[in-house]
């Protein structure tokens, strides 16, 4: 029988579509991972980690030297990698480890553990691991803890720089410490956010400037945001704060000379919250020297006042913190004021 070229392509067509089913009925359904995925998140300062894993559960088994066998490479989860992500830099139990997401991997042992950070962090598990593409390595020393039945990462012991990051599972905590460089990622943040809408605003350069006194950090970047918050709108506080820098640069005769020039222009609200400003930074000696200066021109200042007095009670002054809180309770105009200031008396007594 001899076919028309017609019927020959349709016969291809047919082929080629009982074949492309044949392949889609090959292909597994979805279903559920037998070990559940979970994420922990934590923040340092403006830098985001993130772990993502699969939690596999102990069900009776022999977890350490059994189900996860002594010196071998381990996935640190279940199923597909278990990923470590970081946003900036970031040090590892003191070793530098630059911005990205990373293949989290372990090779246990019954006193010590390596803990792998790899550049490859879209593998399935462990099986396609290969050592020449480590960022890099960490010793680390397994602890005792209570039970858990499904495999946890946590981020315990947080601080303003740090927080150490754990694993969980059976009866052990395997931690490693991640530190960050807050002021330097804060300092970037802010130079960056300069370029946008930000860097039109006098004031947005003498708050960035105010963070590089408040944390003792890049001073001579602080003077050139206050250079430029001042040629954009001199005013007390900008004034102010390039004093402080120069101080703090070792510069004490210019310094003195802009502090005398500040006070000047200086308004009661500039005082009270220069004073405020300095009591969160914990430089009391100078806020009480604020807020008194305050008082000779506005003797009448109930802000400054509670000012005083809540240094003298910081500090332990308690007669001094009654005295001026005393004084802000008979200046204050109405009784809800009175009242909130009666609670802080109160609690010094």
């Amino acid at each position: 029988m001899k076919l028309t070229i017609r019927t020959t392509m349709f016969v291809i067509a047919a082929l080629c579509c009982i074949s492309f089913i044949s392949v889609k009925a090959q292909q597994p359904l979805k279903q559920p991972d037998l070990s559940q995925k979970a994420s922990v998140t934590q923040t340092i300062g403006f830098t985001n980690i993130k772990i993502t894993y699969h939690r596999p559960l102990v069900k009776g088994r022999v977890i350490w030297g059994g189900l996860v066998p002594y010196n071998k490479v381990w996935r640190a989860g279940a199923d597909e990698n278990t990923t470590i992500a970081f946003s900036t830099p970031v040090k590892i139990n003191g070793n530098e480890l630059p911005a990205g997401k990373y293949g989290l991997h372990a090779i246990p042992s019954e006193n010590e553990w390596t803990i792998i950070f790899s550049n490859d962090n879209a593998a399935w598990g462990s099986y396609f691991y290969d050592q020449s593409h480590d960022a890099l390595r960490i010793q680390v020393k397994p602890e005792e803890a209570p039970f858990n039945e499904a495999l946890t990462y946590s981020f315990d012991n947080p601080e303003p720089v740090s927080v150490t990051a754990a694993l969980y599972w059976e009866k052990l905590k395997v931690p490693f410490k991640i530190e960050v460089d807050v002021n330097k990622t804060v300092v970037e943040s802010m130079s960056r956010e300069l370029t946008g809408h930000a860097g039109f605003q006098a004031s947005a350069f003498l708050q960035a400037a105010n963070y590089c006194i408040g944390n003792n950090y890049d001073l001579e970047q602080g003077l050139k945001w206050v250079d430029k918050s001042i040629s954009m709108n001199k005013n007390f506080g900008n004034v102010y704060a390039k004093s402080r820098l120069l101080e703090k640069t070792g510069k004490a005769d210019e310094a003195k000379q802009l502090e005398s020039e500040a006070m000047q222009i200086a308004t009661e609200n500039d005082l009270n919250s220069l004073g405020s400003q300095l009591t969160s930074e914990k430089e009391y000696d100078k806020a009480i020297e604020i807020f008194n200066v305050n008082l000779k021109s506005h003797p009448n200042s109930l802000r400054a006042y509670t000012g005083l007095a809540n240094i003298y009670s910081i500090t332990g002054n308690k007669d001094l913190a009654l005295k001026n809180y005393e004084t802000a309770k008979n200046l204050a105009q109405d009784q809800n004021t009175k009242d909130g200031i009666q609670k802080s008396i109160d609690g010094l007594k």
